[in-house]
């Protein structure tokens, strides 16, 4: 296995609560349509086309570490690359978003899930680990990821996005052992996908749970947290560290920061320190400035806000700002190198 430790990296220091001469940042969707370089290359090839060549993900990922002084690259690839090795048909319609076919709401359609080994099904995301850790600088650390279990399979259950998720609650309450069969498959290929990565050169993991919002906190403890804790465990046993990120959670944030993980993830709607008294000082916290905020409105504001979340955090170590959620589409590249210039200068210990 490729070494999982750089003394170096300012944002694995943190990750782990040591002490960093500067605040680290990256941003969720950091590598994406804001940039003109990625745009040029998604002119000539599909989402899909682009994951599935190792030397064209490589290239995305480390595009905007060649435009700002970020501290840690996140792979280019898709949480439904998963739910596609296990054998469901995966597009992207325009206007539309991913289609999943066939949709998982049967037993014998759970029972049809594959879980081969991901370094074969999924050998292409393995191969641009590989790339992208030989093109990295030093100091600068590679995030691995997957989508956590209650996500992907709500993807896989209404077959693409959704309002209201109607069809996955209705399975969650009138179906409940239908839905522990598909969580449990969910868990062990997401379990087995990112040691994979980890394995390949992935220094950390992110486990994002990007519609956990949509639960109550009863139904995230008895339908989510148990199949998220395995997933959560599993990586962590690799040694790696591993940062658990959910959006719209903030009303049971100490329960879902109690499945695991060293780094848990604030979205911008609960002020950081508020959301690191709930995650507990003992966890390294990961946030929390509103996206809209980056995309649009003075930059002198966005910077004010920027500053807030630093002045919540407090100077303590384990703080890894980030945004709330992913990098808007429209956001101006330099209003991106401003707040990471800023993060850096602001807190410089």
């Amino acid at each position: 296995m490729p070494s999982i430790a750089a003394p170096t990296s300012r944002f694995l220091r943190a990750c782990r609560r040591q002490a960093v001469d500067a605040t680290p940042i990256w941003l969720m969707r950091q590598a994406g349509r804001y940039l003109p370089e990625y745009r040029k290359i998604r002119e000539k090839a599909t989402l899909i086309q682009m994951c599935e060549n190792p030397a064209l993900a490589a290239e995305v990922t480390i595009q905007p570490l060649r435009r700002f002084d970020l501290d840690a690259a996140i792979l280019f690839a898709d949480i439904l690359l998963l739910p596609r090795a296990m054998g469901l048909h995966l597009e992207f319609v325009k206007g539309e978003g991913p289609r999943l076919t066939p949709p998982m709401r049967t037993a014998k359609a759970v029972a049809r899930l594959r879980e081969d080994d991901p370094r074969q099904t999924l050998g292409y995301v393995m191969d641009a680990i590989r790339l992208i850790r030989r093109e990295l600088k030093p100091g600068k650390a590679l995030i691995g990821f997957a989508g956590a279990p209650f996500t992907v399979a709500s993807y896989m259950v209404e077959g693409g996005p959704s309002d209201h998720y109607l069809v996955t609650k209705a399975m969650m309450h009138g179906e409940p052992q239908l839905w522990k069969a598909l969580m449990t498959k969910l868990a062990r290929a997401t379990s087995a996908y990112l040691v994979a990565q980890v394995e390949a050169g992935a220094q950390a993991i992110q486990l994002f749970d990007s519609w956990v919002g949509e639960l109550s906190a009863s139904d995230y403890e008895r339908f989510v947290k148990p199949h998220s804790k395995q997933v959560l465990d599993a990586v962590s046993k690799t040694g790696v560290p591993v940062i658990s990120f959910g959006t719209g959670n903030s009303g049971f944030l100490g329960r879902f920061a109690s499945a695991g993980g060293d780094v848990v993830g604030a979205d911008w709607r609960i002020p950081l320190d508020e959301a690191w008294k709930l995650i507990g000082r003992d966890r390294a916290i990961q946030g929390n400035l509103d996206p809209i905020l980056l995309a649009s409105g003075p930059t002198k504001a966005m910077l004010a806000a920027a500053k807030a979340v630093l002045e919540r955090a407090g100077g303590r170590n384990g703080h890894i700002f980030n945004l709330g959620h992913g990098v808007l589409p429209m956001t101006p590249p330099e209003r991106v190198k401003a707040l990471v210039d800023f993060v850096h200068d602001a807190s410089r210990r």
